[in-house]
């Protein structure tokens, strides 16, 4: 049976609505402040960016003081480890000797179980000045749009795994071009790292995870309905490089509001962004 493909298109149809354009109403604010250090290369530019989410996404039991933010910060999600990953017994939470964290601990062997964030690889797919986006087939954000990007796997490099899930939702072959976006989220133990790539072939499909691939103009592009704040971040941060005449390499921090859900994609701010 030979496999469908949509050619530069939609695998559900041809878009037939125009949807809002990116900077209308969308919620990114920027307030761009540069700063110079002496251990900053001339090369970089540093700015403090802020992004606020609408009054109607906000959330009045979400803290929002600093310390509260350093608390999680610490303490992570430890205590949701009950039991040793080695022997199977019950997980104590303090503070080792010589440490300054909250740990699991074991009761019986009293080994320590540390968590360490996970990467999420992913391509910014050009083509004919279009981006290719997929809906995602499952949750979380079942139904919204993102681009192709997943966990990376034991014995891949990071391009390795963005191409591979590119493959894997969006049954396209790409080649990756450059880096463009590393998006550390603390809170949820995140590092997104996005390549910017281009298609080898025309051709694109969606996968298990995707129920639709689709290229957007870059006015078309649907951020009311984006499944991730990375994303959205991401998404922004590109389309003001393409106004400026420059992509460019973009490092940020997106602090997310405790007490938000995950629909909550713009209940965040963006702090210290270094572009290249």
């Amino acid at each position: 049976m030979l496999k469908a493909i949509q050619i530069l298109g939609c695998s559900s149809g041809f878009i037939s609505q125009r949807l809002k354009k990116p900077h209308s109403g969308n919620g990114f604010s920027l307030i761009s402040s540069k700063t110079s250090y002496n251990s900053t290369p001339k090369s970089l530019s540093f700015r403090v960016i802020r992004m606020f989410s609408t009054p109607s996404q906000s959330n009045s039991d979400a803290p929002s003081s600093s310390s509260s933010s350093v608390a999680v910060h610490l303490a992570g999600n430890v205590r949701k480890i009950k039991f040793c990953h080695w022997c199977g017994g019950p997980a104590k939470h303090e503070i080792p000797d010589g440490e300054e964290k909250i740990r699991a601990i074991c009761t019986l062997c009293g080994k320590i179980a540390y968590q360490n964030p996970k990467m999420v690889v992913g391509c910014l797919i050009e083509h004919d000045r279009k981006i290719l986006l997929c809906k995602r087939n499952i949750e979380p954000s079942l139904g919204l749009w993102t681009l192709p990007a997943g966990y990376l796997e034991i014995g891949e490099s990071a391009a390795e795994g963005a191409i591979r899930e590119t493959w894997e939702e969006a049954g396209a072959e790409v080649e990756v071009i450059s880096p463009f976006a590393q998006l550390d989220i603390p809170l949820i133990g995140q590092t997104y790292v996005i390549f910017l790539a281009k298609l080898k072939k025309p051709q694109f499909s969606p996968g298990p995870e995707s129920s639709e691939c689709c290229l957007f103009e870059v006015d078309d592009i649907p951020f009311d309905s984006l499944a991730f704040s990375s994303i959205f971040v991401t998404l922004n941060l590109y389309i003001e490089d393409v106004k400026s005449g420059k992509v460019k390499f973009h490092y940020g921090t997106i602090n997310k509001r405790l007490g938000t859900g995950p629909s909550d994609i713009r209940a965040f701010t963006l702090d210290y962004h270094l572009q290249v």
